[in-house]
């Protein structure tokens, strides 16, 4: 099986690479079009910012290529935001492959102490509707950092609550995407990753 993780100007490339290495994957970091478009998976992860981020995928040509991928596509952190067709990050229209918007989590400090932006750490998903989420994944603890979300909306794979309901996961045809980091995730992310692994073109 030939995996790829999309190469971009985006960080946390090798600490998804190393995730896969431990599931015994190795996994070719790259921006070759054929590559990418001939690759049994494809992961598209990310840390960073969206306006620039978007502006280099569109120097590149990735902004084409990306939604126009048949093959199973895996989103992560940043990688889901640009999936979405906007941002309020940079006022950034993205790859309109999820129709759901992005937008900036508002600090409720009033409410809860815990309420600070970012939304950093470990918190539970539930209302599993993806394929790679098994149902033994119901209320699991995953590993957050994000200070923008996607709104809940009909690709909504999976949900999670922090100030308010937004999309942990979304998934639509081929194309799935986890704000959280499997990655990051412990043995809970390896179970996703597998299940990512395991779907078919």
């Amino acid at each position: 099986m030939k995996v790829v993780i999309v190469k971009y100007n985006a960080g946390n490339i090798e600490s998804v690479r190393n995730a896969l290495l431990r599931l015994g994957v190795e996994a070719e970091i790259t921006a070759d079009h054929d590559k990418i478009r001939t690759a049994d998976k494809v992961i598209f992860p990310g840390v960073g910012e969206a306006s620039s981020t978007m502006a280099y995928l569109k120097k590149e040509g990735l902004d084409r290529l990306i939604p126009a991928l048949t093959q199973p596509v895996l989103g992560i952190c940043l990688g889901l935001q640009l999936m979405c067709s906007h941002s309020e990050e940079g006022d950034t229209p993205c790859l309109g492959i999820f129709e759901e918007q992005v937008r900036r989590f508002v600090a409720a400090p009033a409410r809860r102490f815990a309420d600070k932006v970012p939304h950093m750490g470990w918190n539970s998903v539930y209302n599993l509707k993806s394929g790679i989420f098994t149902p033994d994944l119901e209320q699991q603890y995953v590993y957050f950092v994000h200070s923008y979300y996607a709104d809940l909306g009909e690709h909504t794979a999976a949900r999670c609550e922090y100030i308010v309901p937004f999309s942990a996961a979304l998934q639509k045809d081929n194309f799935y995407a986890t704000q959280f980091h499997p990655e990051k995730s412990g043995r809970v992310g390896n179970k996703i990753l597998e299940n990512f692994l395991k779907t078919g073109r």
